[in-house]
């Protein structure tokens, strides 16, 4: 794959992600020589895969292996993927088929995004239909940092949690996650919002260690906040902010 110089920079988060090849590689990593803005984002980009990796990395549950070999028999195999006619493909459709992968490897939010979790599903249904929301994630998450405009923010929260939130403006999507972050507690849950011209508006919730796509319009926000809410939510702040966190431009 050739690229032309001006799409140099674009290649920062397929480098961080070992999406280059061999030779593609070698050329960026000259590059990388002089160009200190690539150089910060590519060491951005490396922490926070490693992050997001530390933050999934869970072992399963006892019953795990039980359950799935239970539900195997009641799950109906979806049919082969036939490869579509070949064409001459976008470089940023290259950067996230390559990328999207490579996320999945490094366990960038495999074990539980959004709190869904194959391994706890209660019969075969389920475990289809988690198996399914599950991917989604992953493609949204590999989407944004794959992005050529991604950009990462990271930060530490009031309670000690190490964060990051990669934002791209072109897939008007925002990713967050958290590391070391305590148990809420009986009867809590972190809840994030992204603020909007000082209006605080929910975008999800988080309940420990792990990844989460930010709900709502990152478009036109300034920053992210974490709070502590009672279960479920609250569609105002009821609490201080552990985090507020201003978005990367």
């Amino acid at each position: 794959m050739k690229h032309h110089a001006t799409d140099v920079h674009t290649l920062t988060a397929a480098y961080a992600l070992g999406a280059l090849d061999p030779t593609e590689r070698q050329a960026f990593e000259a590059h990388l020589h002089a160009c200190e803005a690539c150089r910060q984002d590519a060491a951005e980009f490396e922490a926070t895969a490693a992050r997001l990796a530390a933050a999934a990395s869970q072992p399963p549950p006892a019953t795990a292996k039980a359950q799935v070999m239970a539900a195997i028999d009641g799950v109906r195999q979806l049919p082969p993927r036939l490869p579509a006619p070949a064409a001459a493909p976008a470089l940023g459709d290259v950067l996230r088929r390559r990328a999207v992968p490579l996320a999945l490897a490094a366990s960038v939010a495999a074990a539980a995004l959004g709190g869904v979790t194959v391994w706890q599903a209660r019969n075969g249904q389920d475990l289809e239909q988690q198996a399914r929301q599950a991917q989604q994630q992953l493609d949204t998450v590999g989407a944004v940092l794959a992005a050529p405009d991604a950009r990462t923010v990271h930060g530490r929260a009031a309670n000690g949690a190490l964060t990051t939130v990669v934002a791209s403006a072109r897939q008007n999507k925002a990713v967050f996650t958290a590391a070391n972050l305590p148990a809420p507690g009986a009867g809590k849950t972190y809840q994030l919002w992204l603020g909007h011209d000082g209006t605080m508006r929910p975008a999800g919730l988080i309940d420990h260690d792990g990844t989460v796509v930010l709900a709502g319009d990152p478009a036109g926000a300034g920053a992210v906040g974490l709070t502590l809410e009672p279960a479920g939510g609250s569609p105002q702040p009821t609490t201080a902010p552990l985090l507020l966190l201003t978005l990367p431009a």
